[in-house]
């Protein structure tokens, strides 16, 4: 219980839910998954059969347009990362998820998840709440790309989540805030002597 009491602690944002209530009704239908950098979790032509907890780890999903790869989310512990288009549809997925470092996962799957709204108005709630607010975070972001521009979206992320400048590869953070990689590197620059200024 201890190892995925993170996701206990993640799903009480959205409803009450207590330990004896976890253990009951959700432990059941989930799994730890280990996996290696740079490790697909799924393919674009799949279907997404896993909804993932990050206990630790760093994740990214992308699309493939011609030669490039086109980051659309970056997500790390106690944030959630699926294909969340095919999940819910049952289409293949668009998209390609692969860890940036060695990553642990809390998994639950589909069929299992179905049964378990079924199974109660409260759990089914829980799932709503969730879908929502992952709604909510993907237009946040959308409306970010529309209307800041690329310094005000570099200094919006870094101020946000100045660690993962450290652990993301320039290449990936360059296309998921939509910069172009030469202009990334100049703004990291400028940071950098900021930095300085201020010391």
């Amino acid at each position: 219980m201890k190892e995925v009491h993170p996701f206990l602690i993640y799903l009480q944002k959205f409803i009450p839910i207590s330990e004896k209530d976890f253990l009951a009704e959700i432990m059941p239908i989930i799994t730890v998954r280990d996996f290696d950098k740079k490790q697909l979790l799924i393919k674009a032509g799949e279907v997404e059969d896993n909804f993932n907890f990050i206990l630790k780890g760093l994740v990214r999903k992308y699309y493939q347009k011609g030669n490039v790869q086109i980051n659309t989310q970056i997500s790390t512990e106690g944030q959630m990362i699926l294909s969340q288009e095919s999940f819910h549809s049952r289409l293949p997925s668009e998209y390609f998820i692969e860890t940036i470092e060695p990553t642990r996962v809390v998994t639950m799957r589909y069929d299992a998840l179905e049964a378990l709204y079924s199974s109660s108005h409260r759990m089914e709630r829980l799932g709503r709440l969730i879908v929502t607010y992952s709604m909510v975070i993907k237009d946040r972001w959308q409306i970010q790309l529309v209307k800041l521009t690329p310094r005000e979206r570099f200094l919006n992320f870094v101020t946000r989540n100045p660690e993962l400048l450290q652990r993301v590869p320039q290449k990936y953070l360059a296309t998921y805030l939509n910069i172009k990689p030469e202009t990334f590197s100049r703004f990291k620059h400028l940071l950098k002597e900021h930095s300085r200024k201020k010391e």
